[in-house]
C-alpha cells in the first residue's frame, strides 16, 4: 500500500516536472522570438543612424559652384568660367567621362579647389518647356475643307521626310527644312499645323512670334536658341511659329532699342533656321498674314524651302467647309449648301464657322432643334455685315 502511494507520488511529481519543463520551453521560445525581433530592430536602427549621419555629412559639406567649360587642355585639365566671373584652370574628377567635357557644358565645381566634380544638365527657361504641346490636337485633315492642294504639299514637306527618309536618301536630295504658310486671317493656317501634329508622332512645339519679344537685351535670342535645342533633344519634332511677322519683319534703320532687340532675335532665328549643322528630324512650320513685310533673308531657300499660300476658299471649298461645320447639326430640309456658298463669296473658313454657330444660336433663341435656311441667311447678314437687307424668303424654293 505504501509502495503504491510512493509510486503515485512520484508520478505526480513527474507530471509537475513535465508541466514545468513545457512552461520553461515556451518561455525560452518567446525569449528567442523577442531576441530575434530586438536584433532586427537593432539592425534597422543602425541603418537609420548611418543614413542620418550621411545626411548630416551631406548637409555639412560646402556648396558647389556652377561653372561653364571654356576649353579642355591636352593634359586633361579644364578651363572653366566660374559663376562669379573669372576663369580658372582646374582638374576634373576621375569619375567624369572626358568625352563629356566639351566647351559650353555646365559643370559643378568644388568650392575650395574649383575642381570639376560633376556635369550638370543644360539649363532652359521654364517658359521654353511650356511651348511643348503635351496632348495632340484633335484636328485632322478631314476637318479642313477646300485646302486639298495645300494639305498635299505640307504632307510632302513635313510628314514624308519623317515617315520615309530613305526615299530622299535614294534620290539624293535633302528634304525641305521648313514650310511657310501665308494668307488672309481665318483661312486655316493654324488648322493645317494642328492637323500635322495630329498625324505625326513627332513632338509638337507651338510658339507665337510675339513670345520671342522680350524686355531685356539677348533674352529673345536665348529663347529662340533654347527652343531649337529642345526640339533637337525631343527629335523628331515640329516647331510651329505662329504670327511669324512679329519677329521677322524687314530690317530698318530704326534707332529705338525695342526694334534693335527684335532684329537681334530675328538674326538668331535666321542662324537656327540655316545653321552649319544639320537639324536632323526638326521641321519648322511658320505662319503669317503679312508675307509682304517679312525680311527677304527669311524667305530664301534653305530656311523656308516651301512657301505655301493658303487663300480664301473658292466655291467648292466653301461648300466643303459648310458641310464640315454642320455635320453635327440638325438641319432642316430647305438648307442648300450651294446657295450658302454662293452668298458667302470672299468669306474665310473662320467666317463660315462663325456663320454656322450663329445660325444655331438663332434656332436656340426660338427653342427649335433644327436649323433652317432662314437661320443661315440671318447669320450671314450678321457675320459678314452685309449692307443689303435679307430678302423675303416666303414662297421661295431652294434647290
Amino acid at each position: 500500500m505504501e509502495k503504491d502511494k510512493e509510486v503515485e507520488y512520484l508520478l505526480e511529481k513527474l507530471q509537475k516536472l513535465e508541466d514545468e519543463y513545457y512552461k520553461l520551453k515556451e518561455h525560452v521560445r518567446r525569449l528567442e522570438d523577442e531576441k530575434r525581433f530586438i536584433e532586427s530592430e537593432r539592425l534597422r536602427y543602425e541603418r537609420e543612424v548611418r543614413r542620418l549621419r550621411s545626411e548630416i555629412e551631406r548637409l555639412r559639406s560646402p556648396p558647389l559652384l556652377v561653372g561653364t567649360v571654356s576649353d579642355v587642355l591636352d593634359d586633361g585639365r579644364v578651363i572653366v568660367k566660374s559663376s562669379t566671373g573669372p576663369k580658372f584652370i582646374v582638374f576634373a574628377s576621375q569619375y567624369i567621362d572626358p568625352e563629356e567635357l566639351k566647351p559650353g557644358v555646365r559643370v559643378a565645381l568644388n568650392q575650395q579647389t574649383l575642381a570639376v566634380v560633376s556635369i550638370l544638365p543644360s539649363s532652359k527657361d521654364p517658359m521654353v518647356y511650356g511651348f511643348e504641346v503635351e496632348e495632340k490636337p484633335d484636328v485632322t485633315y478631314a476637318d479642313i475643307g477646300g485646302l486639298d492642294a495645300q494639305i498635299g504639299e505640307i504632307r510632302e514637306a513635313v510628314e514624308l521626310p519623317m515617315l520615309k527618309p530613305e526615299l530622299f536618301k535614294e534620290v539624293g536630295i535633302d528634304p525641305p527644312k521648313g514650310v511657310l504658310l501665308y494668307g488672309p486671317p481665318g483661312t486655316g493656317k493654324t488648322l493645317l499645323a494642328k492637323a500635322v501634329a495630329n498625324q505625326t508622332k513627332a513632338t509638337f512645339i507651338r510658339v507665337v512670334g510675339s513670345e520671342f519679344v522680350q524686355k531685356f537685351i539677348g533674352e529673345g535670342a536665348r529663347l529662340v536658341r533654347e527652343v531649337f535645342q529642345l526640339a533637337k533633344e525631343k527629335a523628331p519634332s515640329i516647331i510651329f511659329i505662329d504670327e511669324l511677322d512679329a519677329i521677322a519683319a524687314k530690317r530698318t534703320s530704326s534707332d529705338t532699342s525695342g526694334d534693335r532687340e527684335v532684329q537681334r532675335t530675328m538674326m538668331q532665328l535666321l542662324a537656327e533656321l540655316d545653321g552649319f549643322d544639320s537639324r536632323g528630324d526638326v521641321k519648322v512650320i511658320g505662319a503669317t498674314n503679312r508675307i509682304d513685310i517679312l525680311d527677304p533673308a527669311i524667305l530664301r531657300p534653305g530656311r523656308f524651302d516651301r512657301i505655301i499660300e493658303v487663300p480664301l476658299p473658292n466655291f467648292e471649298g466653301r461648300v466643303q467647309i459648310f458641310k464640315i461645320h454642320t455635320r453635327k447639326m440638325k438641319l432642316a430640309s430647305d438648307v442648300d449648301f450651294n446657295e450658302l456658298a454662293r452668298l458667302t463669296e470672299a468669306a474665310s473658313g473662320a467666317d463660315i464657322k462663325a456663320i454656322c454657330t450663329e445660325a444655331g444660336m438663332f434656332a436656340i433663341r426660338e427653342e427649335r432643334t433644327s436649323v433652317t435656311m432662314l437661320d443661315f441667311m440671318k447669320a450671314i447678314d450678321k457675320v459678314l455685315r452685309r449692307s443689303h437687307p435679307i430678302p423675303d424668303l416666303k414662297g421661295v424654293m431652294f434647290v
